[in-house]
């Protein structure tokens, strides 16, 4: 392994440390839930099973290739199936989030997905967000569901469980994952008030080219420790 290598894999330790305590201290994560990835090489790193935001370390951060084998003596976390099929599936995805965000996790429990009540919702990839149908946490039939729901959107809720999401850094991931708790809340608050009215087809359709337009004057922005590029 090269210096520049061993570089960027401590960074993206790093950063993934940075990403789950970050989570937990907006209340998105308790305990050990939820976990993080980010790619690395032909495989990726990922946090520990059973690991908190107060003991989780860079050196516990596991190694493993998308076929579940891992390096060194912490076991990887139980979903790890789940991070692996994104990245099987979506090569531009180079980091997941795992959460058990309180709203997604209710809306998730009800099973429904986040029609376009507004217009953020097509900031996710489509005219709603999925929820994809309930399997066995940590099984690779989860694994393949997720994974298929993320080919094209940026996030998704899993029933009776939580939410996932991807992004092209971690902080890009991060940032959809709080995003789709904020949009989960605001529709819990909307299906308070009453039935939502959806924007149709074609508005949506209409959000989707303003966005492009406005991601192209955005640019890239200042690069920071979690938008370090894996391997």
């Amino acid at each position: 392994m090269t210096n520049v290598a061993r570089s960027t894999e401590r960074q993206l330790r790093h950063a993934i440390v940075g990403v789950y305590v970050a989570l937990a201290k907006l209340g998105m994560n308790e305990g050990s839930a939820g976990n993080v990835s980010a790619r690395y090489g032909a495989g990726m790193l990922i946090t520990p099973s059973g690991c908190t935001s107060d003991s989780l370390r860079p050196s516990h951060v596991v190694s493993m290739d998308l076929d579940g084998n891992a390096l060194g003596r912490m076991r990887p976390s139980s979903e790890w199936a789940m991070h692996a099929a994104v990245y099987a599936k979506v090569p531009t995805a180079k980091a997941v989030i795992h959460s058990h965000a309180d709203y997604c996790v209710a809306l998730a429990c009800v099973r429904r997905k986040i029609p376009a009540f507004h217009y953020m919702v097509r900031y996710f990839g489509g005219d709603d967000v999925p929820c994809v149908g309930y399997a066995t946490f940590g099984t690779r039939q989860l694994g393949a569901a997720a994974g298929a729901a993320l080919k094209r959107h940026t996030a998704c809720l899993l029933a009776n469980h939580g939410m996932l999401a991807r992004g092209a850094t971690l902080r890009a991931a991060y940032e959809t994952a709080c995003m789709l708790e904020t949009l989960a809340r605001q529709y819990w608050l909307t299906l308070c008030a009453g039935r939502p009215v959806l924007l149709s087809r074609k508005n949506m359709a209409e959000v989707a080219e303003r966005f492009r337009d406005y991601r192209r004057a955005r640019g890239h922005g200042a690069r920071d420790l979690w938008a370090v590029p894996s391997k």
